[in-house]
Order: C-alpha cells, then structure tokens, then sequence
C-alpha cells in the first residue's frame, strides 16, 4: 500500500490563517479549528463543541 504525499498550504480568509491539507487527489481538508479562531481566538474548541451540537449540524451529517 503506498501511502499519497500530503501538501499543506495556508489561505487568508478575513485576516485569519485556515491550513488546507491536499492529497493531490479531489479531497481536500480545511482545518474547523483555524476557521473557529476567527471567532474565539482563546478557547477555538468551544466554538466547534457548540456547532456540533447543533441540531442542523446533526442532521446535516445524518445524510
């Protein structure tokens, strides 16, 4: 099994850094975590905690 060398790179969306991991392939990943910085720079995991909880979140990842 060969594993596929990762890239990550950075974007600048409303003055805050988000890493983007690409595999070259069509997934790519961007980091809840930086985009949540943005909102509560301190405790960043209290805002994903909170989305998580939501109800459409919830449904959104039931389909």
């Amino acid at each position: 099994m060969t594993k596929q060398k990762q890239y990550k790179e950075t974007i600048k969306a409303a003055g805050v850094e988000v890493a983007v991991v690409s595999t070259g392939t069509d997934d790519d990943y961007i980091s809840l975590t930086d985009i949540a910085r943005y909102r509560n720079p301190e405790e960043p995991k209290d805002v994903v905690k909170n989305w998580m909880r939501n109800r459409s979140t919830i449904e959104f990842l039931g389909l």
